[in-house]
């Protein structure tokens, strides 16, 4: 594994890169597969052929219309955030919808976030 933000090669159980202090995972400009610079805005890497995610695309592998429209009618009861394997916040999203009836207002938010492309599913906080 690469860091994507300077390249150089670190652990899988790193948070960080060593050297330039990024979370690992963040950054754009190297190849995360084999350490390579990536042309700008690139989808694949092409020295291994690898796609390259961006941070911003990433929703657990769900089409973005689909999660908005399942957001928008069952996101109160936290539908959305157990298909993108958010468990936790899942279980709290019901929790909150029965006890104080803010479920649909977290909902909200996390569609407006969806539908401007903000929101990201971390991979390494899934449950």
């Amino acid at each position: 594994m690469f860091c994507k933000n300077c390249g150089e090669a670190i652990n899988d159980n790193q948070a960080i890169c060593i050297k330039c202090g990024v979370k690992v995972g963040e950054g754009n400009a190297f190849c995360s597969n084999c350490g390579n610079a990536l042309a700008e805005n690139a989808d694949v890497c092409m020295s291994c052929g690898v796609a390259v995610k961006k941070a911003s695309d990433y929703l657990a592998g769900q089409d973005k219309t689909v999660m908005i429209l399942i957001c928008l009618f069952l996101g109160g009861l936290g539908i959305h955030n157990f298909m993108m394997g958010e468990t936790k916040k899942g279980i709290f999203k019901i929790i909150m919808s029965f006890c104080c009836g803010i479920g649909g207002i977290l909902a909200l938010i996390d569609l407006i976030k969806i539908a401007m492309g903000n929101y990201v599913v971390d991979p390494n906080k899934l449950v």
